[in-house]
């Protein structure tokens, strides 16, 4: 099946990796997502797993697609595999209820939860008052001082924040834990209870934001064990080419619908949100209504931080 000559260096080159990775583990879990990424990475994977290695797995987020449900029974009947269904460790419902909503990014709600926990009124605190009141940790006040040298983790990496927070303190509660329970807790879950080897997942580093501090499609590390990414290396243009060359078909949330991700339904991390509410509205109203209710306070918060940055 070597050499590959698909005459896309990316693709070529994802092909051989990949035929290298299952050549030297025993087992894998791939993670589906019924998104397009993802229907890229099972094509490619399925298409060199010749010893049936590769275990599929999705996992149930409680807030998804109707339409993404009836994909995962069209890949299991195009491809003649099994995906297998996981609940999440807490729902998203749940675990917005639990923690509070997300806002604006992963990072930043994190950043914006701990200091709610400790009670920061959102004043310009000065940084040895705020060491004190994280009891000497730095990293969240560096992050409010503007004080790490890469400045994707400081607060003014997102222009205008600090001050829109200190002119507009957040009266609701906010977290980055509905990812962590919705996918990444089951996903590790999954893999320790399963003993897989290699946890497979559909990331490009071309998506930007924290994939562009990971620096290679195959990762070690001690919580979440060997991860690859097939398409890391992959632009979008390489990724049409491989769908034209292949076949590969997406979902009605892009073929019908006219979305353009997938992600989890109405996350207020979507720079594109209100397109993506107006699509859902029309195709899910169930859903709309479900994330609307969820999320509306983040929805009213980034709406008027938006405002705020234009008018600032």
């Amino acid at each position: 099946m070597l050499p590959f000559t698909y005459k896309n260096a990316a693709i070529d080159n994802a092909l051989a990796k990949t035929w290298d990775v299952l050549s030297r583990y025993a087992s894998f879990g791939c993670s589906v997502s019924g998104g397009a990424d993802s229907d890229v990475m099972l094509d490619l994977v399925h298409r060199l797993d010749e010893d049936k290695k590769v275990r599929y797995v999705w996992f149930n987020t409680g807030l998804e697609y109707e339409a993404t449900k009836r994909h995962l029974a069209f890949l299991e009947s195009k491809y003649g595999i099994t995906i297998e269904r996981f609940a999440p460790a807490k729902s998203i419902p749940l675990a917005v209820h639990e923690y509070g909503q997300p806002f604006l990014s992963k990072f930043v709600s994190n950043k914006i939860a701990g200091l709610q926990k400790r009670g920061f009124d959102f004043s310009d605190m000065s940084y040895s008052d705020m060491l004190a009141l994280c009891n000497g940790a730095k990293d969240t006040p560096d992050w409010w001082h503007n004080r790490h040298k890469v400045n994707q983790w400081n607060i003014n990496y997102n222009k205008g924040l600090k001050e829109f927070l200190i002119s507009h303190p957040p009266k609701f509660r906010i977290s980055d834990k509905c990812c962590y329970y919705a996918k990444k807790r089951p996903s590790v879950m999954y893999m320790h209870s399963s003993n897989v080897e290699v946890q497979i997942i559909g990331v490009r580093k071309a998506e930007g934001g924290n994939r562009n501090v990971i620096k290679n499609c195959f990762t070690h590390n001690d919580r979440y064990g060997n991860i690859y990414r097939p398409l890391f290396w992959f632009t979008d243009d390489d990724k049409r080419y491989y769908e034209n060359v292949f076949g590969v078909t997406h979902s009605a949330c892009y073929e019908i619908y006219g979305l353009r991700r997938t992600g989890c339904v109405g996350c207020p991390y979507n720079l594109r949100l209100l397109d993506e509410l107006r699509i859902v509205k029309m195709f899910e109203p169930n859903l709309y209504f479900a994330a609307s209710r969820l999320f509306g306070d983040s929805y009213e918060y980034t709406q008027c931080f938006r405002e705020w940055k234009k008018n600032a």
